[in-house]
C-alpha cells in the first residue's frame, strides 16, 4: 500500500474532488489546510501602503493511501486535475505504509481500505 500526498492550489480542490468521482478511482481521501514555499515565493501585496510580501503561502494538502496497483492512475489523476503550468501548481509524495486497520471492524491491509 502507498500514501499519495499531493500539495495543490486551494482553488484545484474542487476539480480534483470532482475527477476523483468521475473515475471512482480513489474511496476516500483526507484534505488539510497548509502553509508553504517554493520556488513560487510570495507575490507583493500592499497593505495600508506598506509593501509586503508574504513568506508562505495557502495551499491544500490531500492525502490517499491506496493499493500499490493503483499508484500511478491516481498520480496521472492528480496531475490532470490541477495542473495549469504555472509556477506553484504543488507537488505529490508517494509513501509506503506497512498497514491499515479500520477502527469500526478490525479489518487489516487492503480489506481496511
Amino acid at each position: 500500500m502507498k500514501k499519495i500526498e499531493a500539495i495543490i492550489r486551494s482553488d484545484k480542490l474542487e476539480d480534483l474532488k470532482e475527477a476523483m468521482t468521475k473515475k471512482g478511482i480513489a474511496r476516500g481521501m483526507t484534505v488539510s489546510q497548509v502553509l508553504g514555499y517554493g520556488n513560487q515565493k510570495g507575490f507583493a501585496e500592499y497593505v495600508r501602503g506598506q509593501k509586503v510580501i508574504p513568506t508562505l503561502l495557502a495551499k491544500v494538502k490531500v492525502e490517499v493511501v491506496t493499493k500499490d496497483n493503483d499508484v500511478e492512475k491516481i498520480v496521472d489523476l492528480v496531475r490532470e486535475a490541477v495542473q495549469t503550468g504555472d509556477v506553484g501548481d504543488g507537488k505529490i509524495f508517494i509513501l509506503p505504509i506497512d498497514d491499515v486497520i479500520r477502527i469500526r471492524t478490525g479489518e487489516h491491509g487492503a480489506d481496511a481500505l
